[in-house]
């Protein structure tokens, strides 16, 4: 008889919470208070979001011009601020709609963050580092860098770590809070230096005449080229031969390939004309005052 009636009371307070319309005016209130709020959410973000796409346009005619690449790894980064930001407010606000107390959660949010800053000082270095790494625009991806005595082509930036693959293939990945000394190659214009050994007996000025059309045929064939080449003259007296350098201001990185072209068309301009290039040379005795000169 005592479970029975127990089992009678229990459903006597079941049906009355299920037949509630009070209970069930609360609920769909704040049902629909929820769903206001994400749905506002997402419009806000959208709004803010597209407010700083606005902001972050590239605009040619603009008095203050900025990199393209750091313009859109900054509008990224705002963007992904703005969006964490909004949905964790939109995500206190529900919490709050459902009677739960805000307090203490905060509090035990800030003493975790404490012990988990204490416990992970590196990976809060490197995403500090990280931030600023794109903040000032040290690199971006694309970009060739020398970072700790290693070169390579930036693959990805991220507020922990960057990855720079080499030229051979290997793909290196560096925590941010241990990149000490970057040298970025992509930033400014390049020099192509190219360094010219002709015989002693060659006529310098002809050499110098045969230099100029080469560089200006080259000027107009090589679009890597920004400015006029320039031949500086006799750069070094060996023993065997007379140096000539020549330079080329180039675009971003591109030194390598003009260097190799420049040679080229050279060589091949010095065997039309005759001009010689030194190579080593032996001279045998062959008896009493009497020599040999072979190559």
């Amino acid at each position: 008889m005592g479970d029975g009636k127990f089992f009678q009371t229990l459903y006597n307070q079941m049906y009355e919470s299920v037949t509630n319309a009070d209970m069930w005016m609360n609920v769909g209130m704040v049902a629909l208070k929820i769903v206001a709020i994400i749905v506002i959410s997402r419009i806000v973000v959208s709004i803010v979001q597209a407010a700083v796409n606005k902001v972050f346009q590239h605009r040619a005619g603009s008095k203050i011009q900025m990199d393209q690449r750091r313009v859109d790894t900054m509008r990224v980064l705002v963007n992904n601020v703005v969006r964490y930001t909004l949905y964790f407010l939109a995500i206190l606000m529900v919490l709050q709609l459902l009677g739960i107390d805000l307090k203490p959660v905060l509090v035990s949010a800030g003493v975790l963050g404490l012990a988990v800053g204490f416990g992970a000082q590196s990976l809060v270095r490197d995403i500090i580092t990280g931030f600023f790494i794109i903040f000032e625009d040290q690199f971006a991806v694309g970009d060739v860098v020398t970072i700790n005595n290693l070169t390579g082509t930036v693959q990805e930036i991220g507020l922990r770590i960057t990855r720079v693959r080499s030229w051979t293939g290997e793909v290196h990945i560096f925590p941010n809070g241990t990149i000490t000394q970057v040298t970025n190659f992509s930033l400014q214009n390049t020099l192509a230096v190219v360094d010219v050994s002709v015989a002693y007996e060659e006529d310098l000025k002809q050499v110098e005449e045969v230099l100029k059309e080469v560089l200006q045929i080259a000027k107009t064939e090589l679009t890597d080229i920004v400015a006029e080449p320039q031949i500086l003259g006799v750069h070094a007296l060996g023993p065997s031969e007379v140096t000539m350098r020549v330079t080329a201001e180039c675009k971003p990185n591109t030194h390598h390939g003009v260097n190799r072209n420049l040679r080229a068309m050279i060589r091949t301009e010095f065997t039309k004309r005759g001009i010689q290039i030194p190579y080593p040379k032996i001279v045998a005795m062959q008896g009493k005052g009497q020599s040999q000169g072979q190559a």
